[in-house]
């Protein structure tokens, strides 16, 4: 399947999505026709750069934040040595992401994922965001920190949705990010329902609760406290003792296999899996295929589970780290089109990677 039509073709899909979940709420209804012409326009931005032999990818993963106040079991970023206090005083500025969202609006980027740690901690990035209304900011959360100005502003500006992270029922959701912590979720969903803001719920999926995040008993919870956008999130391992738990090609043809079960079931909701059918497109879509990641500290890197890095954004631009030669031998050489057993290819393929920035 061609890339780029592919990937307009999805950004074409969650608007249209989005648009009928939001049927109900005319403020959502309004400002996602005003996105669809601004996510046309991208389009087009986009197609024009790949005419001059630059592929510009529609979605940009930003990691904003270096610090959580949670500790969750198998957090991959505290694993990865990428959050925590002694990072904070590495992280970018506001001024300078608001600088990088500005670009990518330019390049015509139409979804910048913030995530963290905890993106909530840094309100003056958030606000960066907020300005930026041609771009949609998901905000993944642990749902703990939205307090009523917080709610004030996701009411005002549309173009941040809030998805908070839930792994299942109360008992599972606490086992692995704290007692107490699914009520706190429960209490945000039903705050952000009243104020009638479009919220998402993230989940991460492995070889052993598939069948439980996707039934419809806990798409039924979902659904009653209003969410409207469920992102289904491959587990990644974080040591090799959990490398069984994640995904594999029997996992993901039943996860597609149930998301097209409950796009027709709920029709209301908007279904999306990370990172997806990677054999519809030829392989992983890192790197700038479909999107890339910057961390706290601006390295452009491949993905969130693939932290190296050749290219810094505290001066270079989105544009430099597009051209980098780490981004360029990942897509030229084949790596990202390699089988792989299970959470993602550049994962496995870390040894290589390493030896990529060395050469």
């Amino acid at each position: 399947m061609n890339l780029t039509d592919y990937m307009s073709n999805s950004i074409q899909n969650i608007v249209q999505e989005a648009l009928k979940s939001s049927l109900k709420n005319p403020k959502e209804s309004a400002f996602l026709l005003q996105f669809a012409l601004a996510a046309a326009a991208a389009q087009k931005k986009r197609s024009a750069s790949e005419k001059h032999g630059i592929h510009i990818p529609p979605f940009l993963i930003a990691s904003i934040a270096s610090t959580c106040n949670l500790y969750c079991k198998g957090c991959y970023a505290r694993a990865n040595h990428a959050c925590g206090e002694l990072h904070k005083k590495e992280e970018l500025s506001a001024e300078r992401w608001g600088e990088l969202f500005r670009q990518a609006e330019e390049l015509g980027i139409s979804f910048v994922l913030l995530a963290g740690g905890e993106p909530f901690m840094r309100r003056d990035v958030i606000e960066q965001a907020a300005a930026r209304t041609n771009i949609i900011f998901p905000i993944f959360t642990n749902g703990t920190m939205l307090d009523e100005a917080y709610l004030t502003l996701l009411e005002r500006r549309r173009n941040l949705i809030p998805v908070l992270s839930i792994e299942g029922d109360e008992a599972q959701t606490d086992a692995r990010r704290g007692q107490g912590v699914y009520q706190t979720l429960a209490g945000a969903m039903e705050r952000l329902t009243r104020k009638g803001v479009l919220y998402g719920a993230s989940v991460t999926v492995t070889a052993e609760n598939i069948n439980e995040v996707t039934g419809t008993d806990f798409i039924d919870m979902l659904y009653r406290q209003g969410c409207k956008l469920v992102f289904f999130v491959e587990y990644v391992p974080v040591e090799e003792s959990t490398v069984s738990l994640a995904p594999g090609d029997r996992e993901r043809a039943i996860l597609e296999e149930k998301q097209s079960s409950l796009r027709q079931k709920y029709d209301t909701m908007i279904f999306l899996s990370f990172p997806g059918d990677e054999k519809k497109v030829g392989g992983c879509l890192a790197a700038g295929r479909g999107f890339f990641h910057i961390n706290a500290a601006g390295s452009a890197e491949p993905c969130p589970f693939s932290p190296y890095s050749d290219t810094s954004l505290k001066n270079g631009s989105l544009l430099d780290a597009l051209q980098s030669p780490l981004f360029r031998t990942l897509n030229e050489d084949g790596l990202l089109s390699k089988e792989h057993s299970g959470g993602c290819t550049l994962f496995q393929e870390e040894q290589q990677v390493r030896q990529l920035l060395q050469q």
